[in-house]
């Protein structure tokens, strides 16, 4: 069985089209009403998506770099994505794509680690992250009516911004990526394991969330912030959440894969789940500048964003399919590859 196992590649297509579904329920400034249903949905994907995404970054790296670890290939592509991320910031303020380059610069290091070492940086991460919201300004740079970071572009606000209170934190959403380290390194191919992912994860993930609402149902405002497992802030239930979201999402991926080649359909989608950084930029530029063409950016109804996402990730999927019949990888990775190797 290659690296890259099929199950791997369409939980990175169900990761990405949860994050098309809160980027466009963002940008579409949807009111909390409408389909009960559809809200829930939309809301409960929010950080899960992304945060599956950095897991499954972590699993590639887990089982690229399994052998040794290539310290320059790495920091080259850190200095890829970051390029890339710098530029599409200027589209779109809740990007992800420059943190990315710092969590491989990190991976560099977290890569070397034994088992038991990924989980005391995990450990470690966290409780940094806690000490920081207890006794720093959280709020700072943020304007919460407007989603708008002041002082992102000053140097002091950029690196706040990057390692503490942005969208997607080094601290604490490096955790997310050592925790794919670690499950690269468990035996993803055997049914037990897949098993294991769906139930234990989900288990997880049900327990955490009860115990969320527990202890701030007993703790007063100020304290329930700290067991909160929405993605702002990263708390570590909220971490503890997102590692095991992405664990049931890899579980069941990783089960269904096989089913789906049965019924000639998983190759069909498999494309897609291939050139999800060529897709996550085409989400921004193509589908919210479609979006903004059609004067859509506002006052939308949540059931318009389930429409919009499913519509674009419809042709998402088609196009990375007659792609990948004449080219071996998307055109951001071909251009990534050709020019970090």
């Amino acid at each position: 069985m290659s690296q890259r196992m099929d199950g791997l590649d369409l939980a990175r297509l169900f990761a990405f089209f949860g994050m098309v579904v809160v980027n466009f329920n963002l940008v579409m400034g949807v009111p909390a009403s409408g389909n009960d249903l559809a809200l829930y949905i939309a809301h409960g994907v929010e950080g899960r998506a992304a945060a599956s995404f950095v897991v499954l970054a972590g699993v590639g790296l887990g089982l690229a770099f399994k052998k040794s670890v290539d310290h320059r290939l790495l920091f080259k592509r850190a200095g890829f994505l970051f390029a890339v991320g710098m530029v599409n910031m200027m589209i779109f303020p809740a990007d992800i794509i420059h943190y990315y380059a710092v969590y491989f610069i990190f991976a560099a290091w977290l890569l070397t680690f034994k088992d038991g070492q990924l989980w005391g940086a995990i450990a470690v991460i966290n409780v940094g992250f806690t000490a920081g919201l207890l006794f720093l300004n959280y709020d700072a740079g943020w304007n919460w009516q407007t989603f708008e970071y002041r002082d992102f572009w000053s140097a002091e606000g950029f690196l706040r911004n990057l390692f503490f209170n942005g969208w997607h934190p080094v601290l604490p959403w490096l955790s997310f990526l050592v925790f794919g380290i670690w499950l690269s390194r468990q035996d993803l191919a055997t049914r037990g394991v897949q098993l294991w992912l769906l139930i234990a994860g989900l288990a997880v993930y049900l327990i955490n969330q009860i115990l969320a609402g527990a202890l701030q149902a007993a703790s007063d405002a100020e304290l329930a912030l700290l067991f909160g497992t929405s993605p702002v802030p990263p708390t570590p239930l909220y971490i503890v959440a997102g590692m095991s979201g992405a664990s049931v999402l890899i579980g069941f991926s990783l089960l269904i894969a096989p089913y789906l080649q049965r019924t000639k359909v998983l190759p069909l989608l498999l494309p897609a789940g291939q050139q999800t950084l060529t897709l996550y930029m085409a989400h921004i530029v193509i589908g919210m500048g479609s979006l903004e063409a059609l004067n859509m950016l506002s006052g939308q109804t949540i059931e318009g964003v389930w429409q919009a996402a499913i519509l674009f990730c419809f042709g998402a999927v088609v196009f990375a399919y007659l792609w990948s019949q004449k080219f071996k990888r998307g055109p951001l990775e071909s251009v990534m590859r050709k020019i970090c190797g």
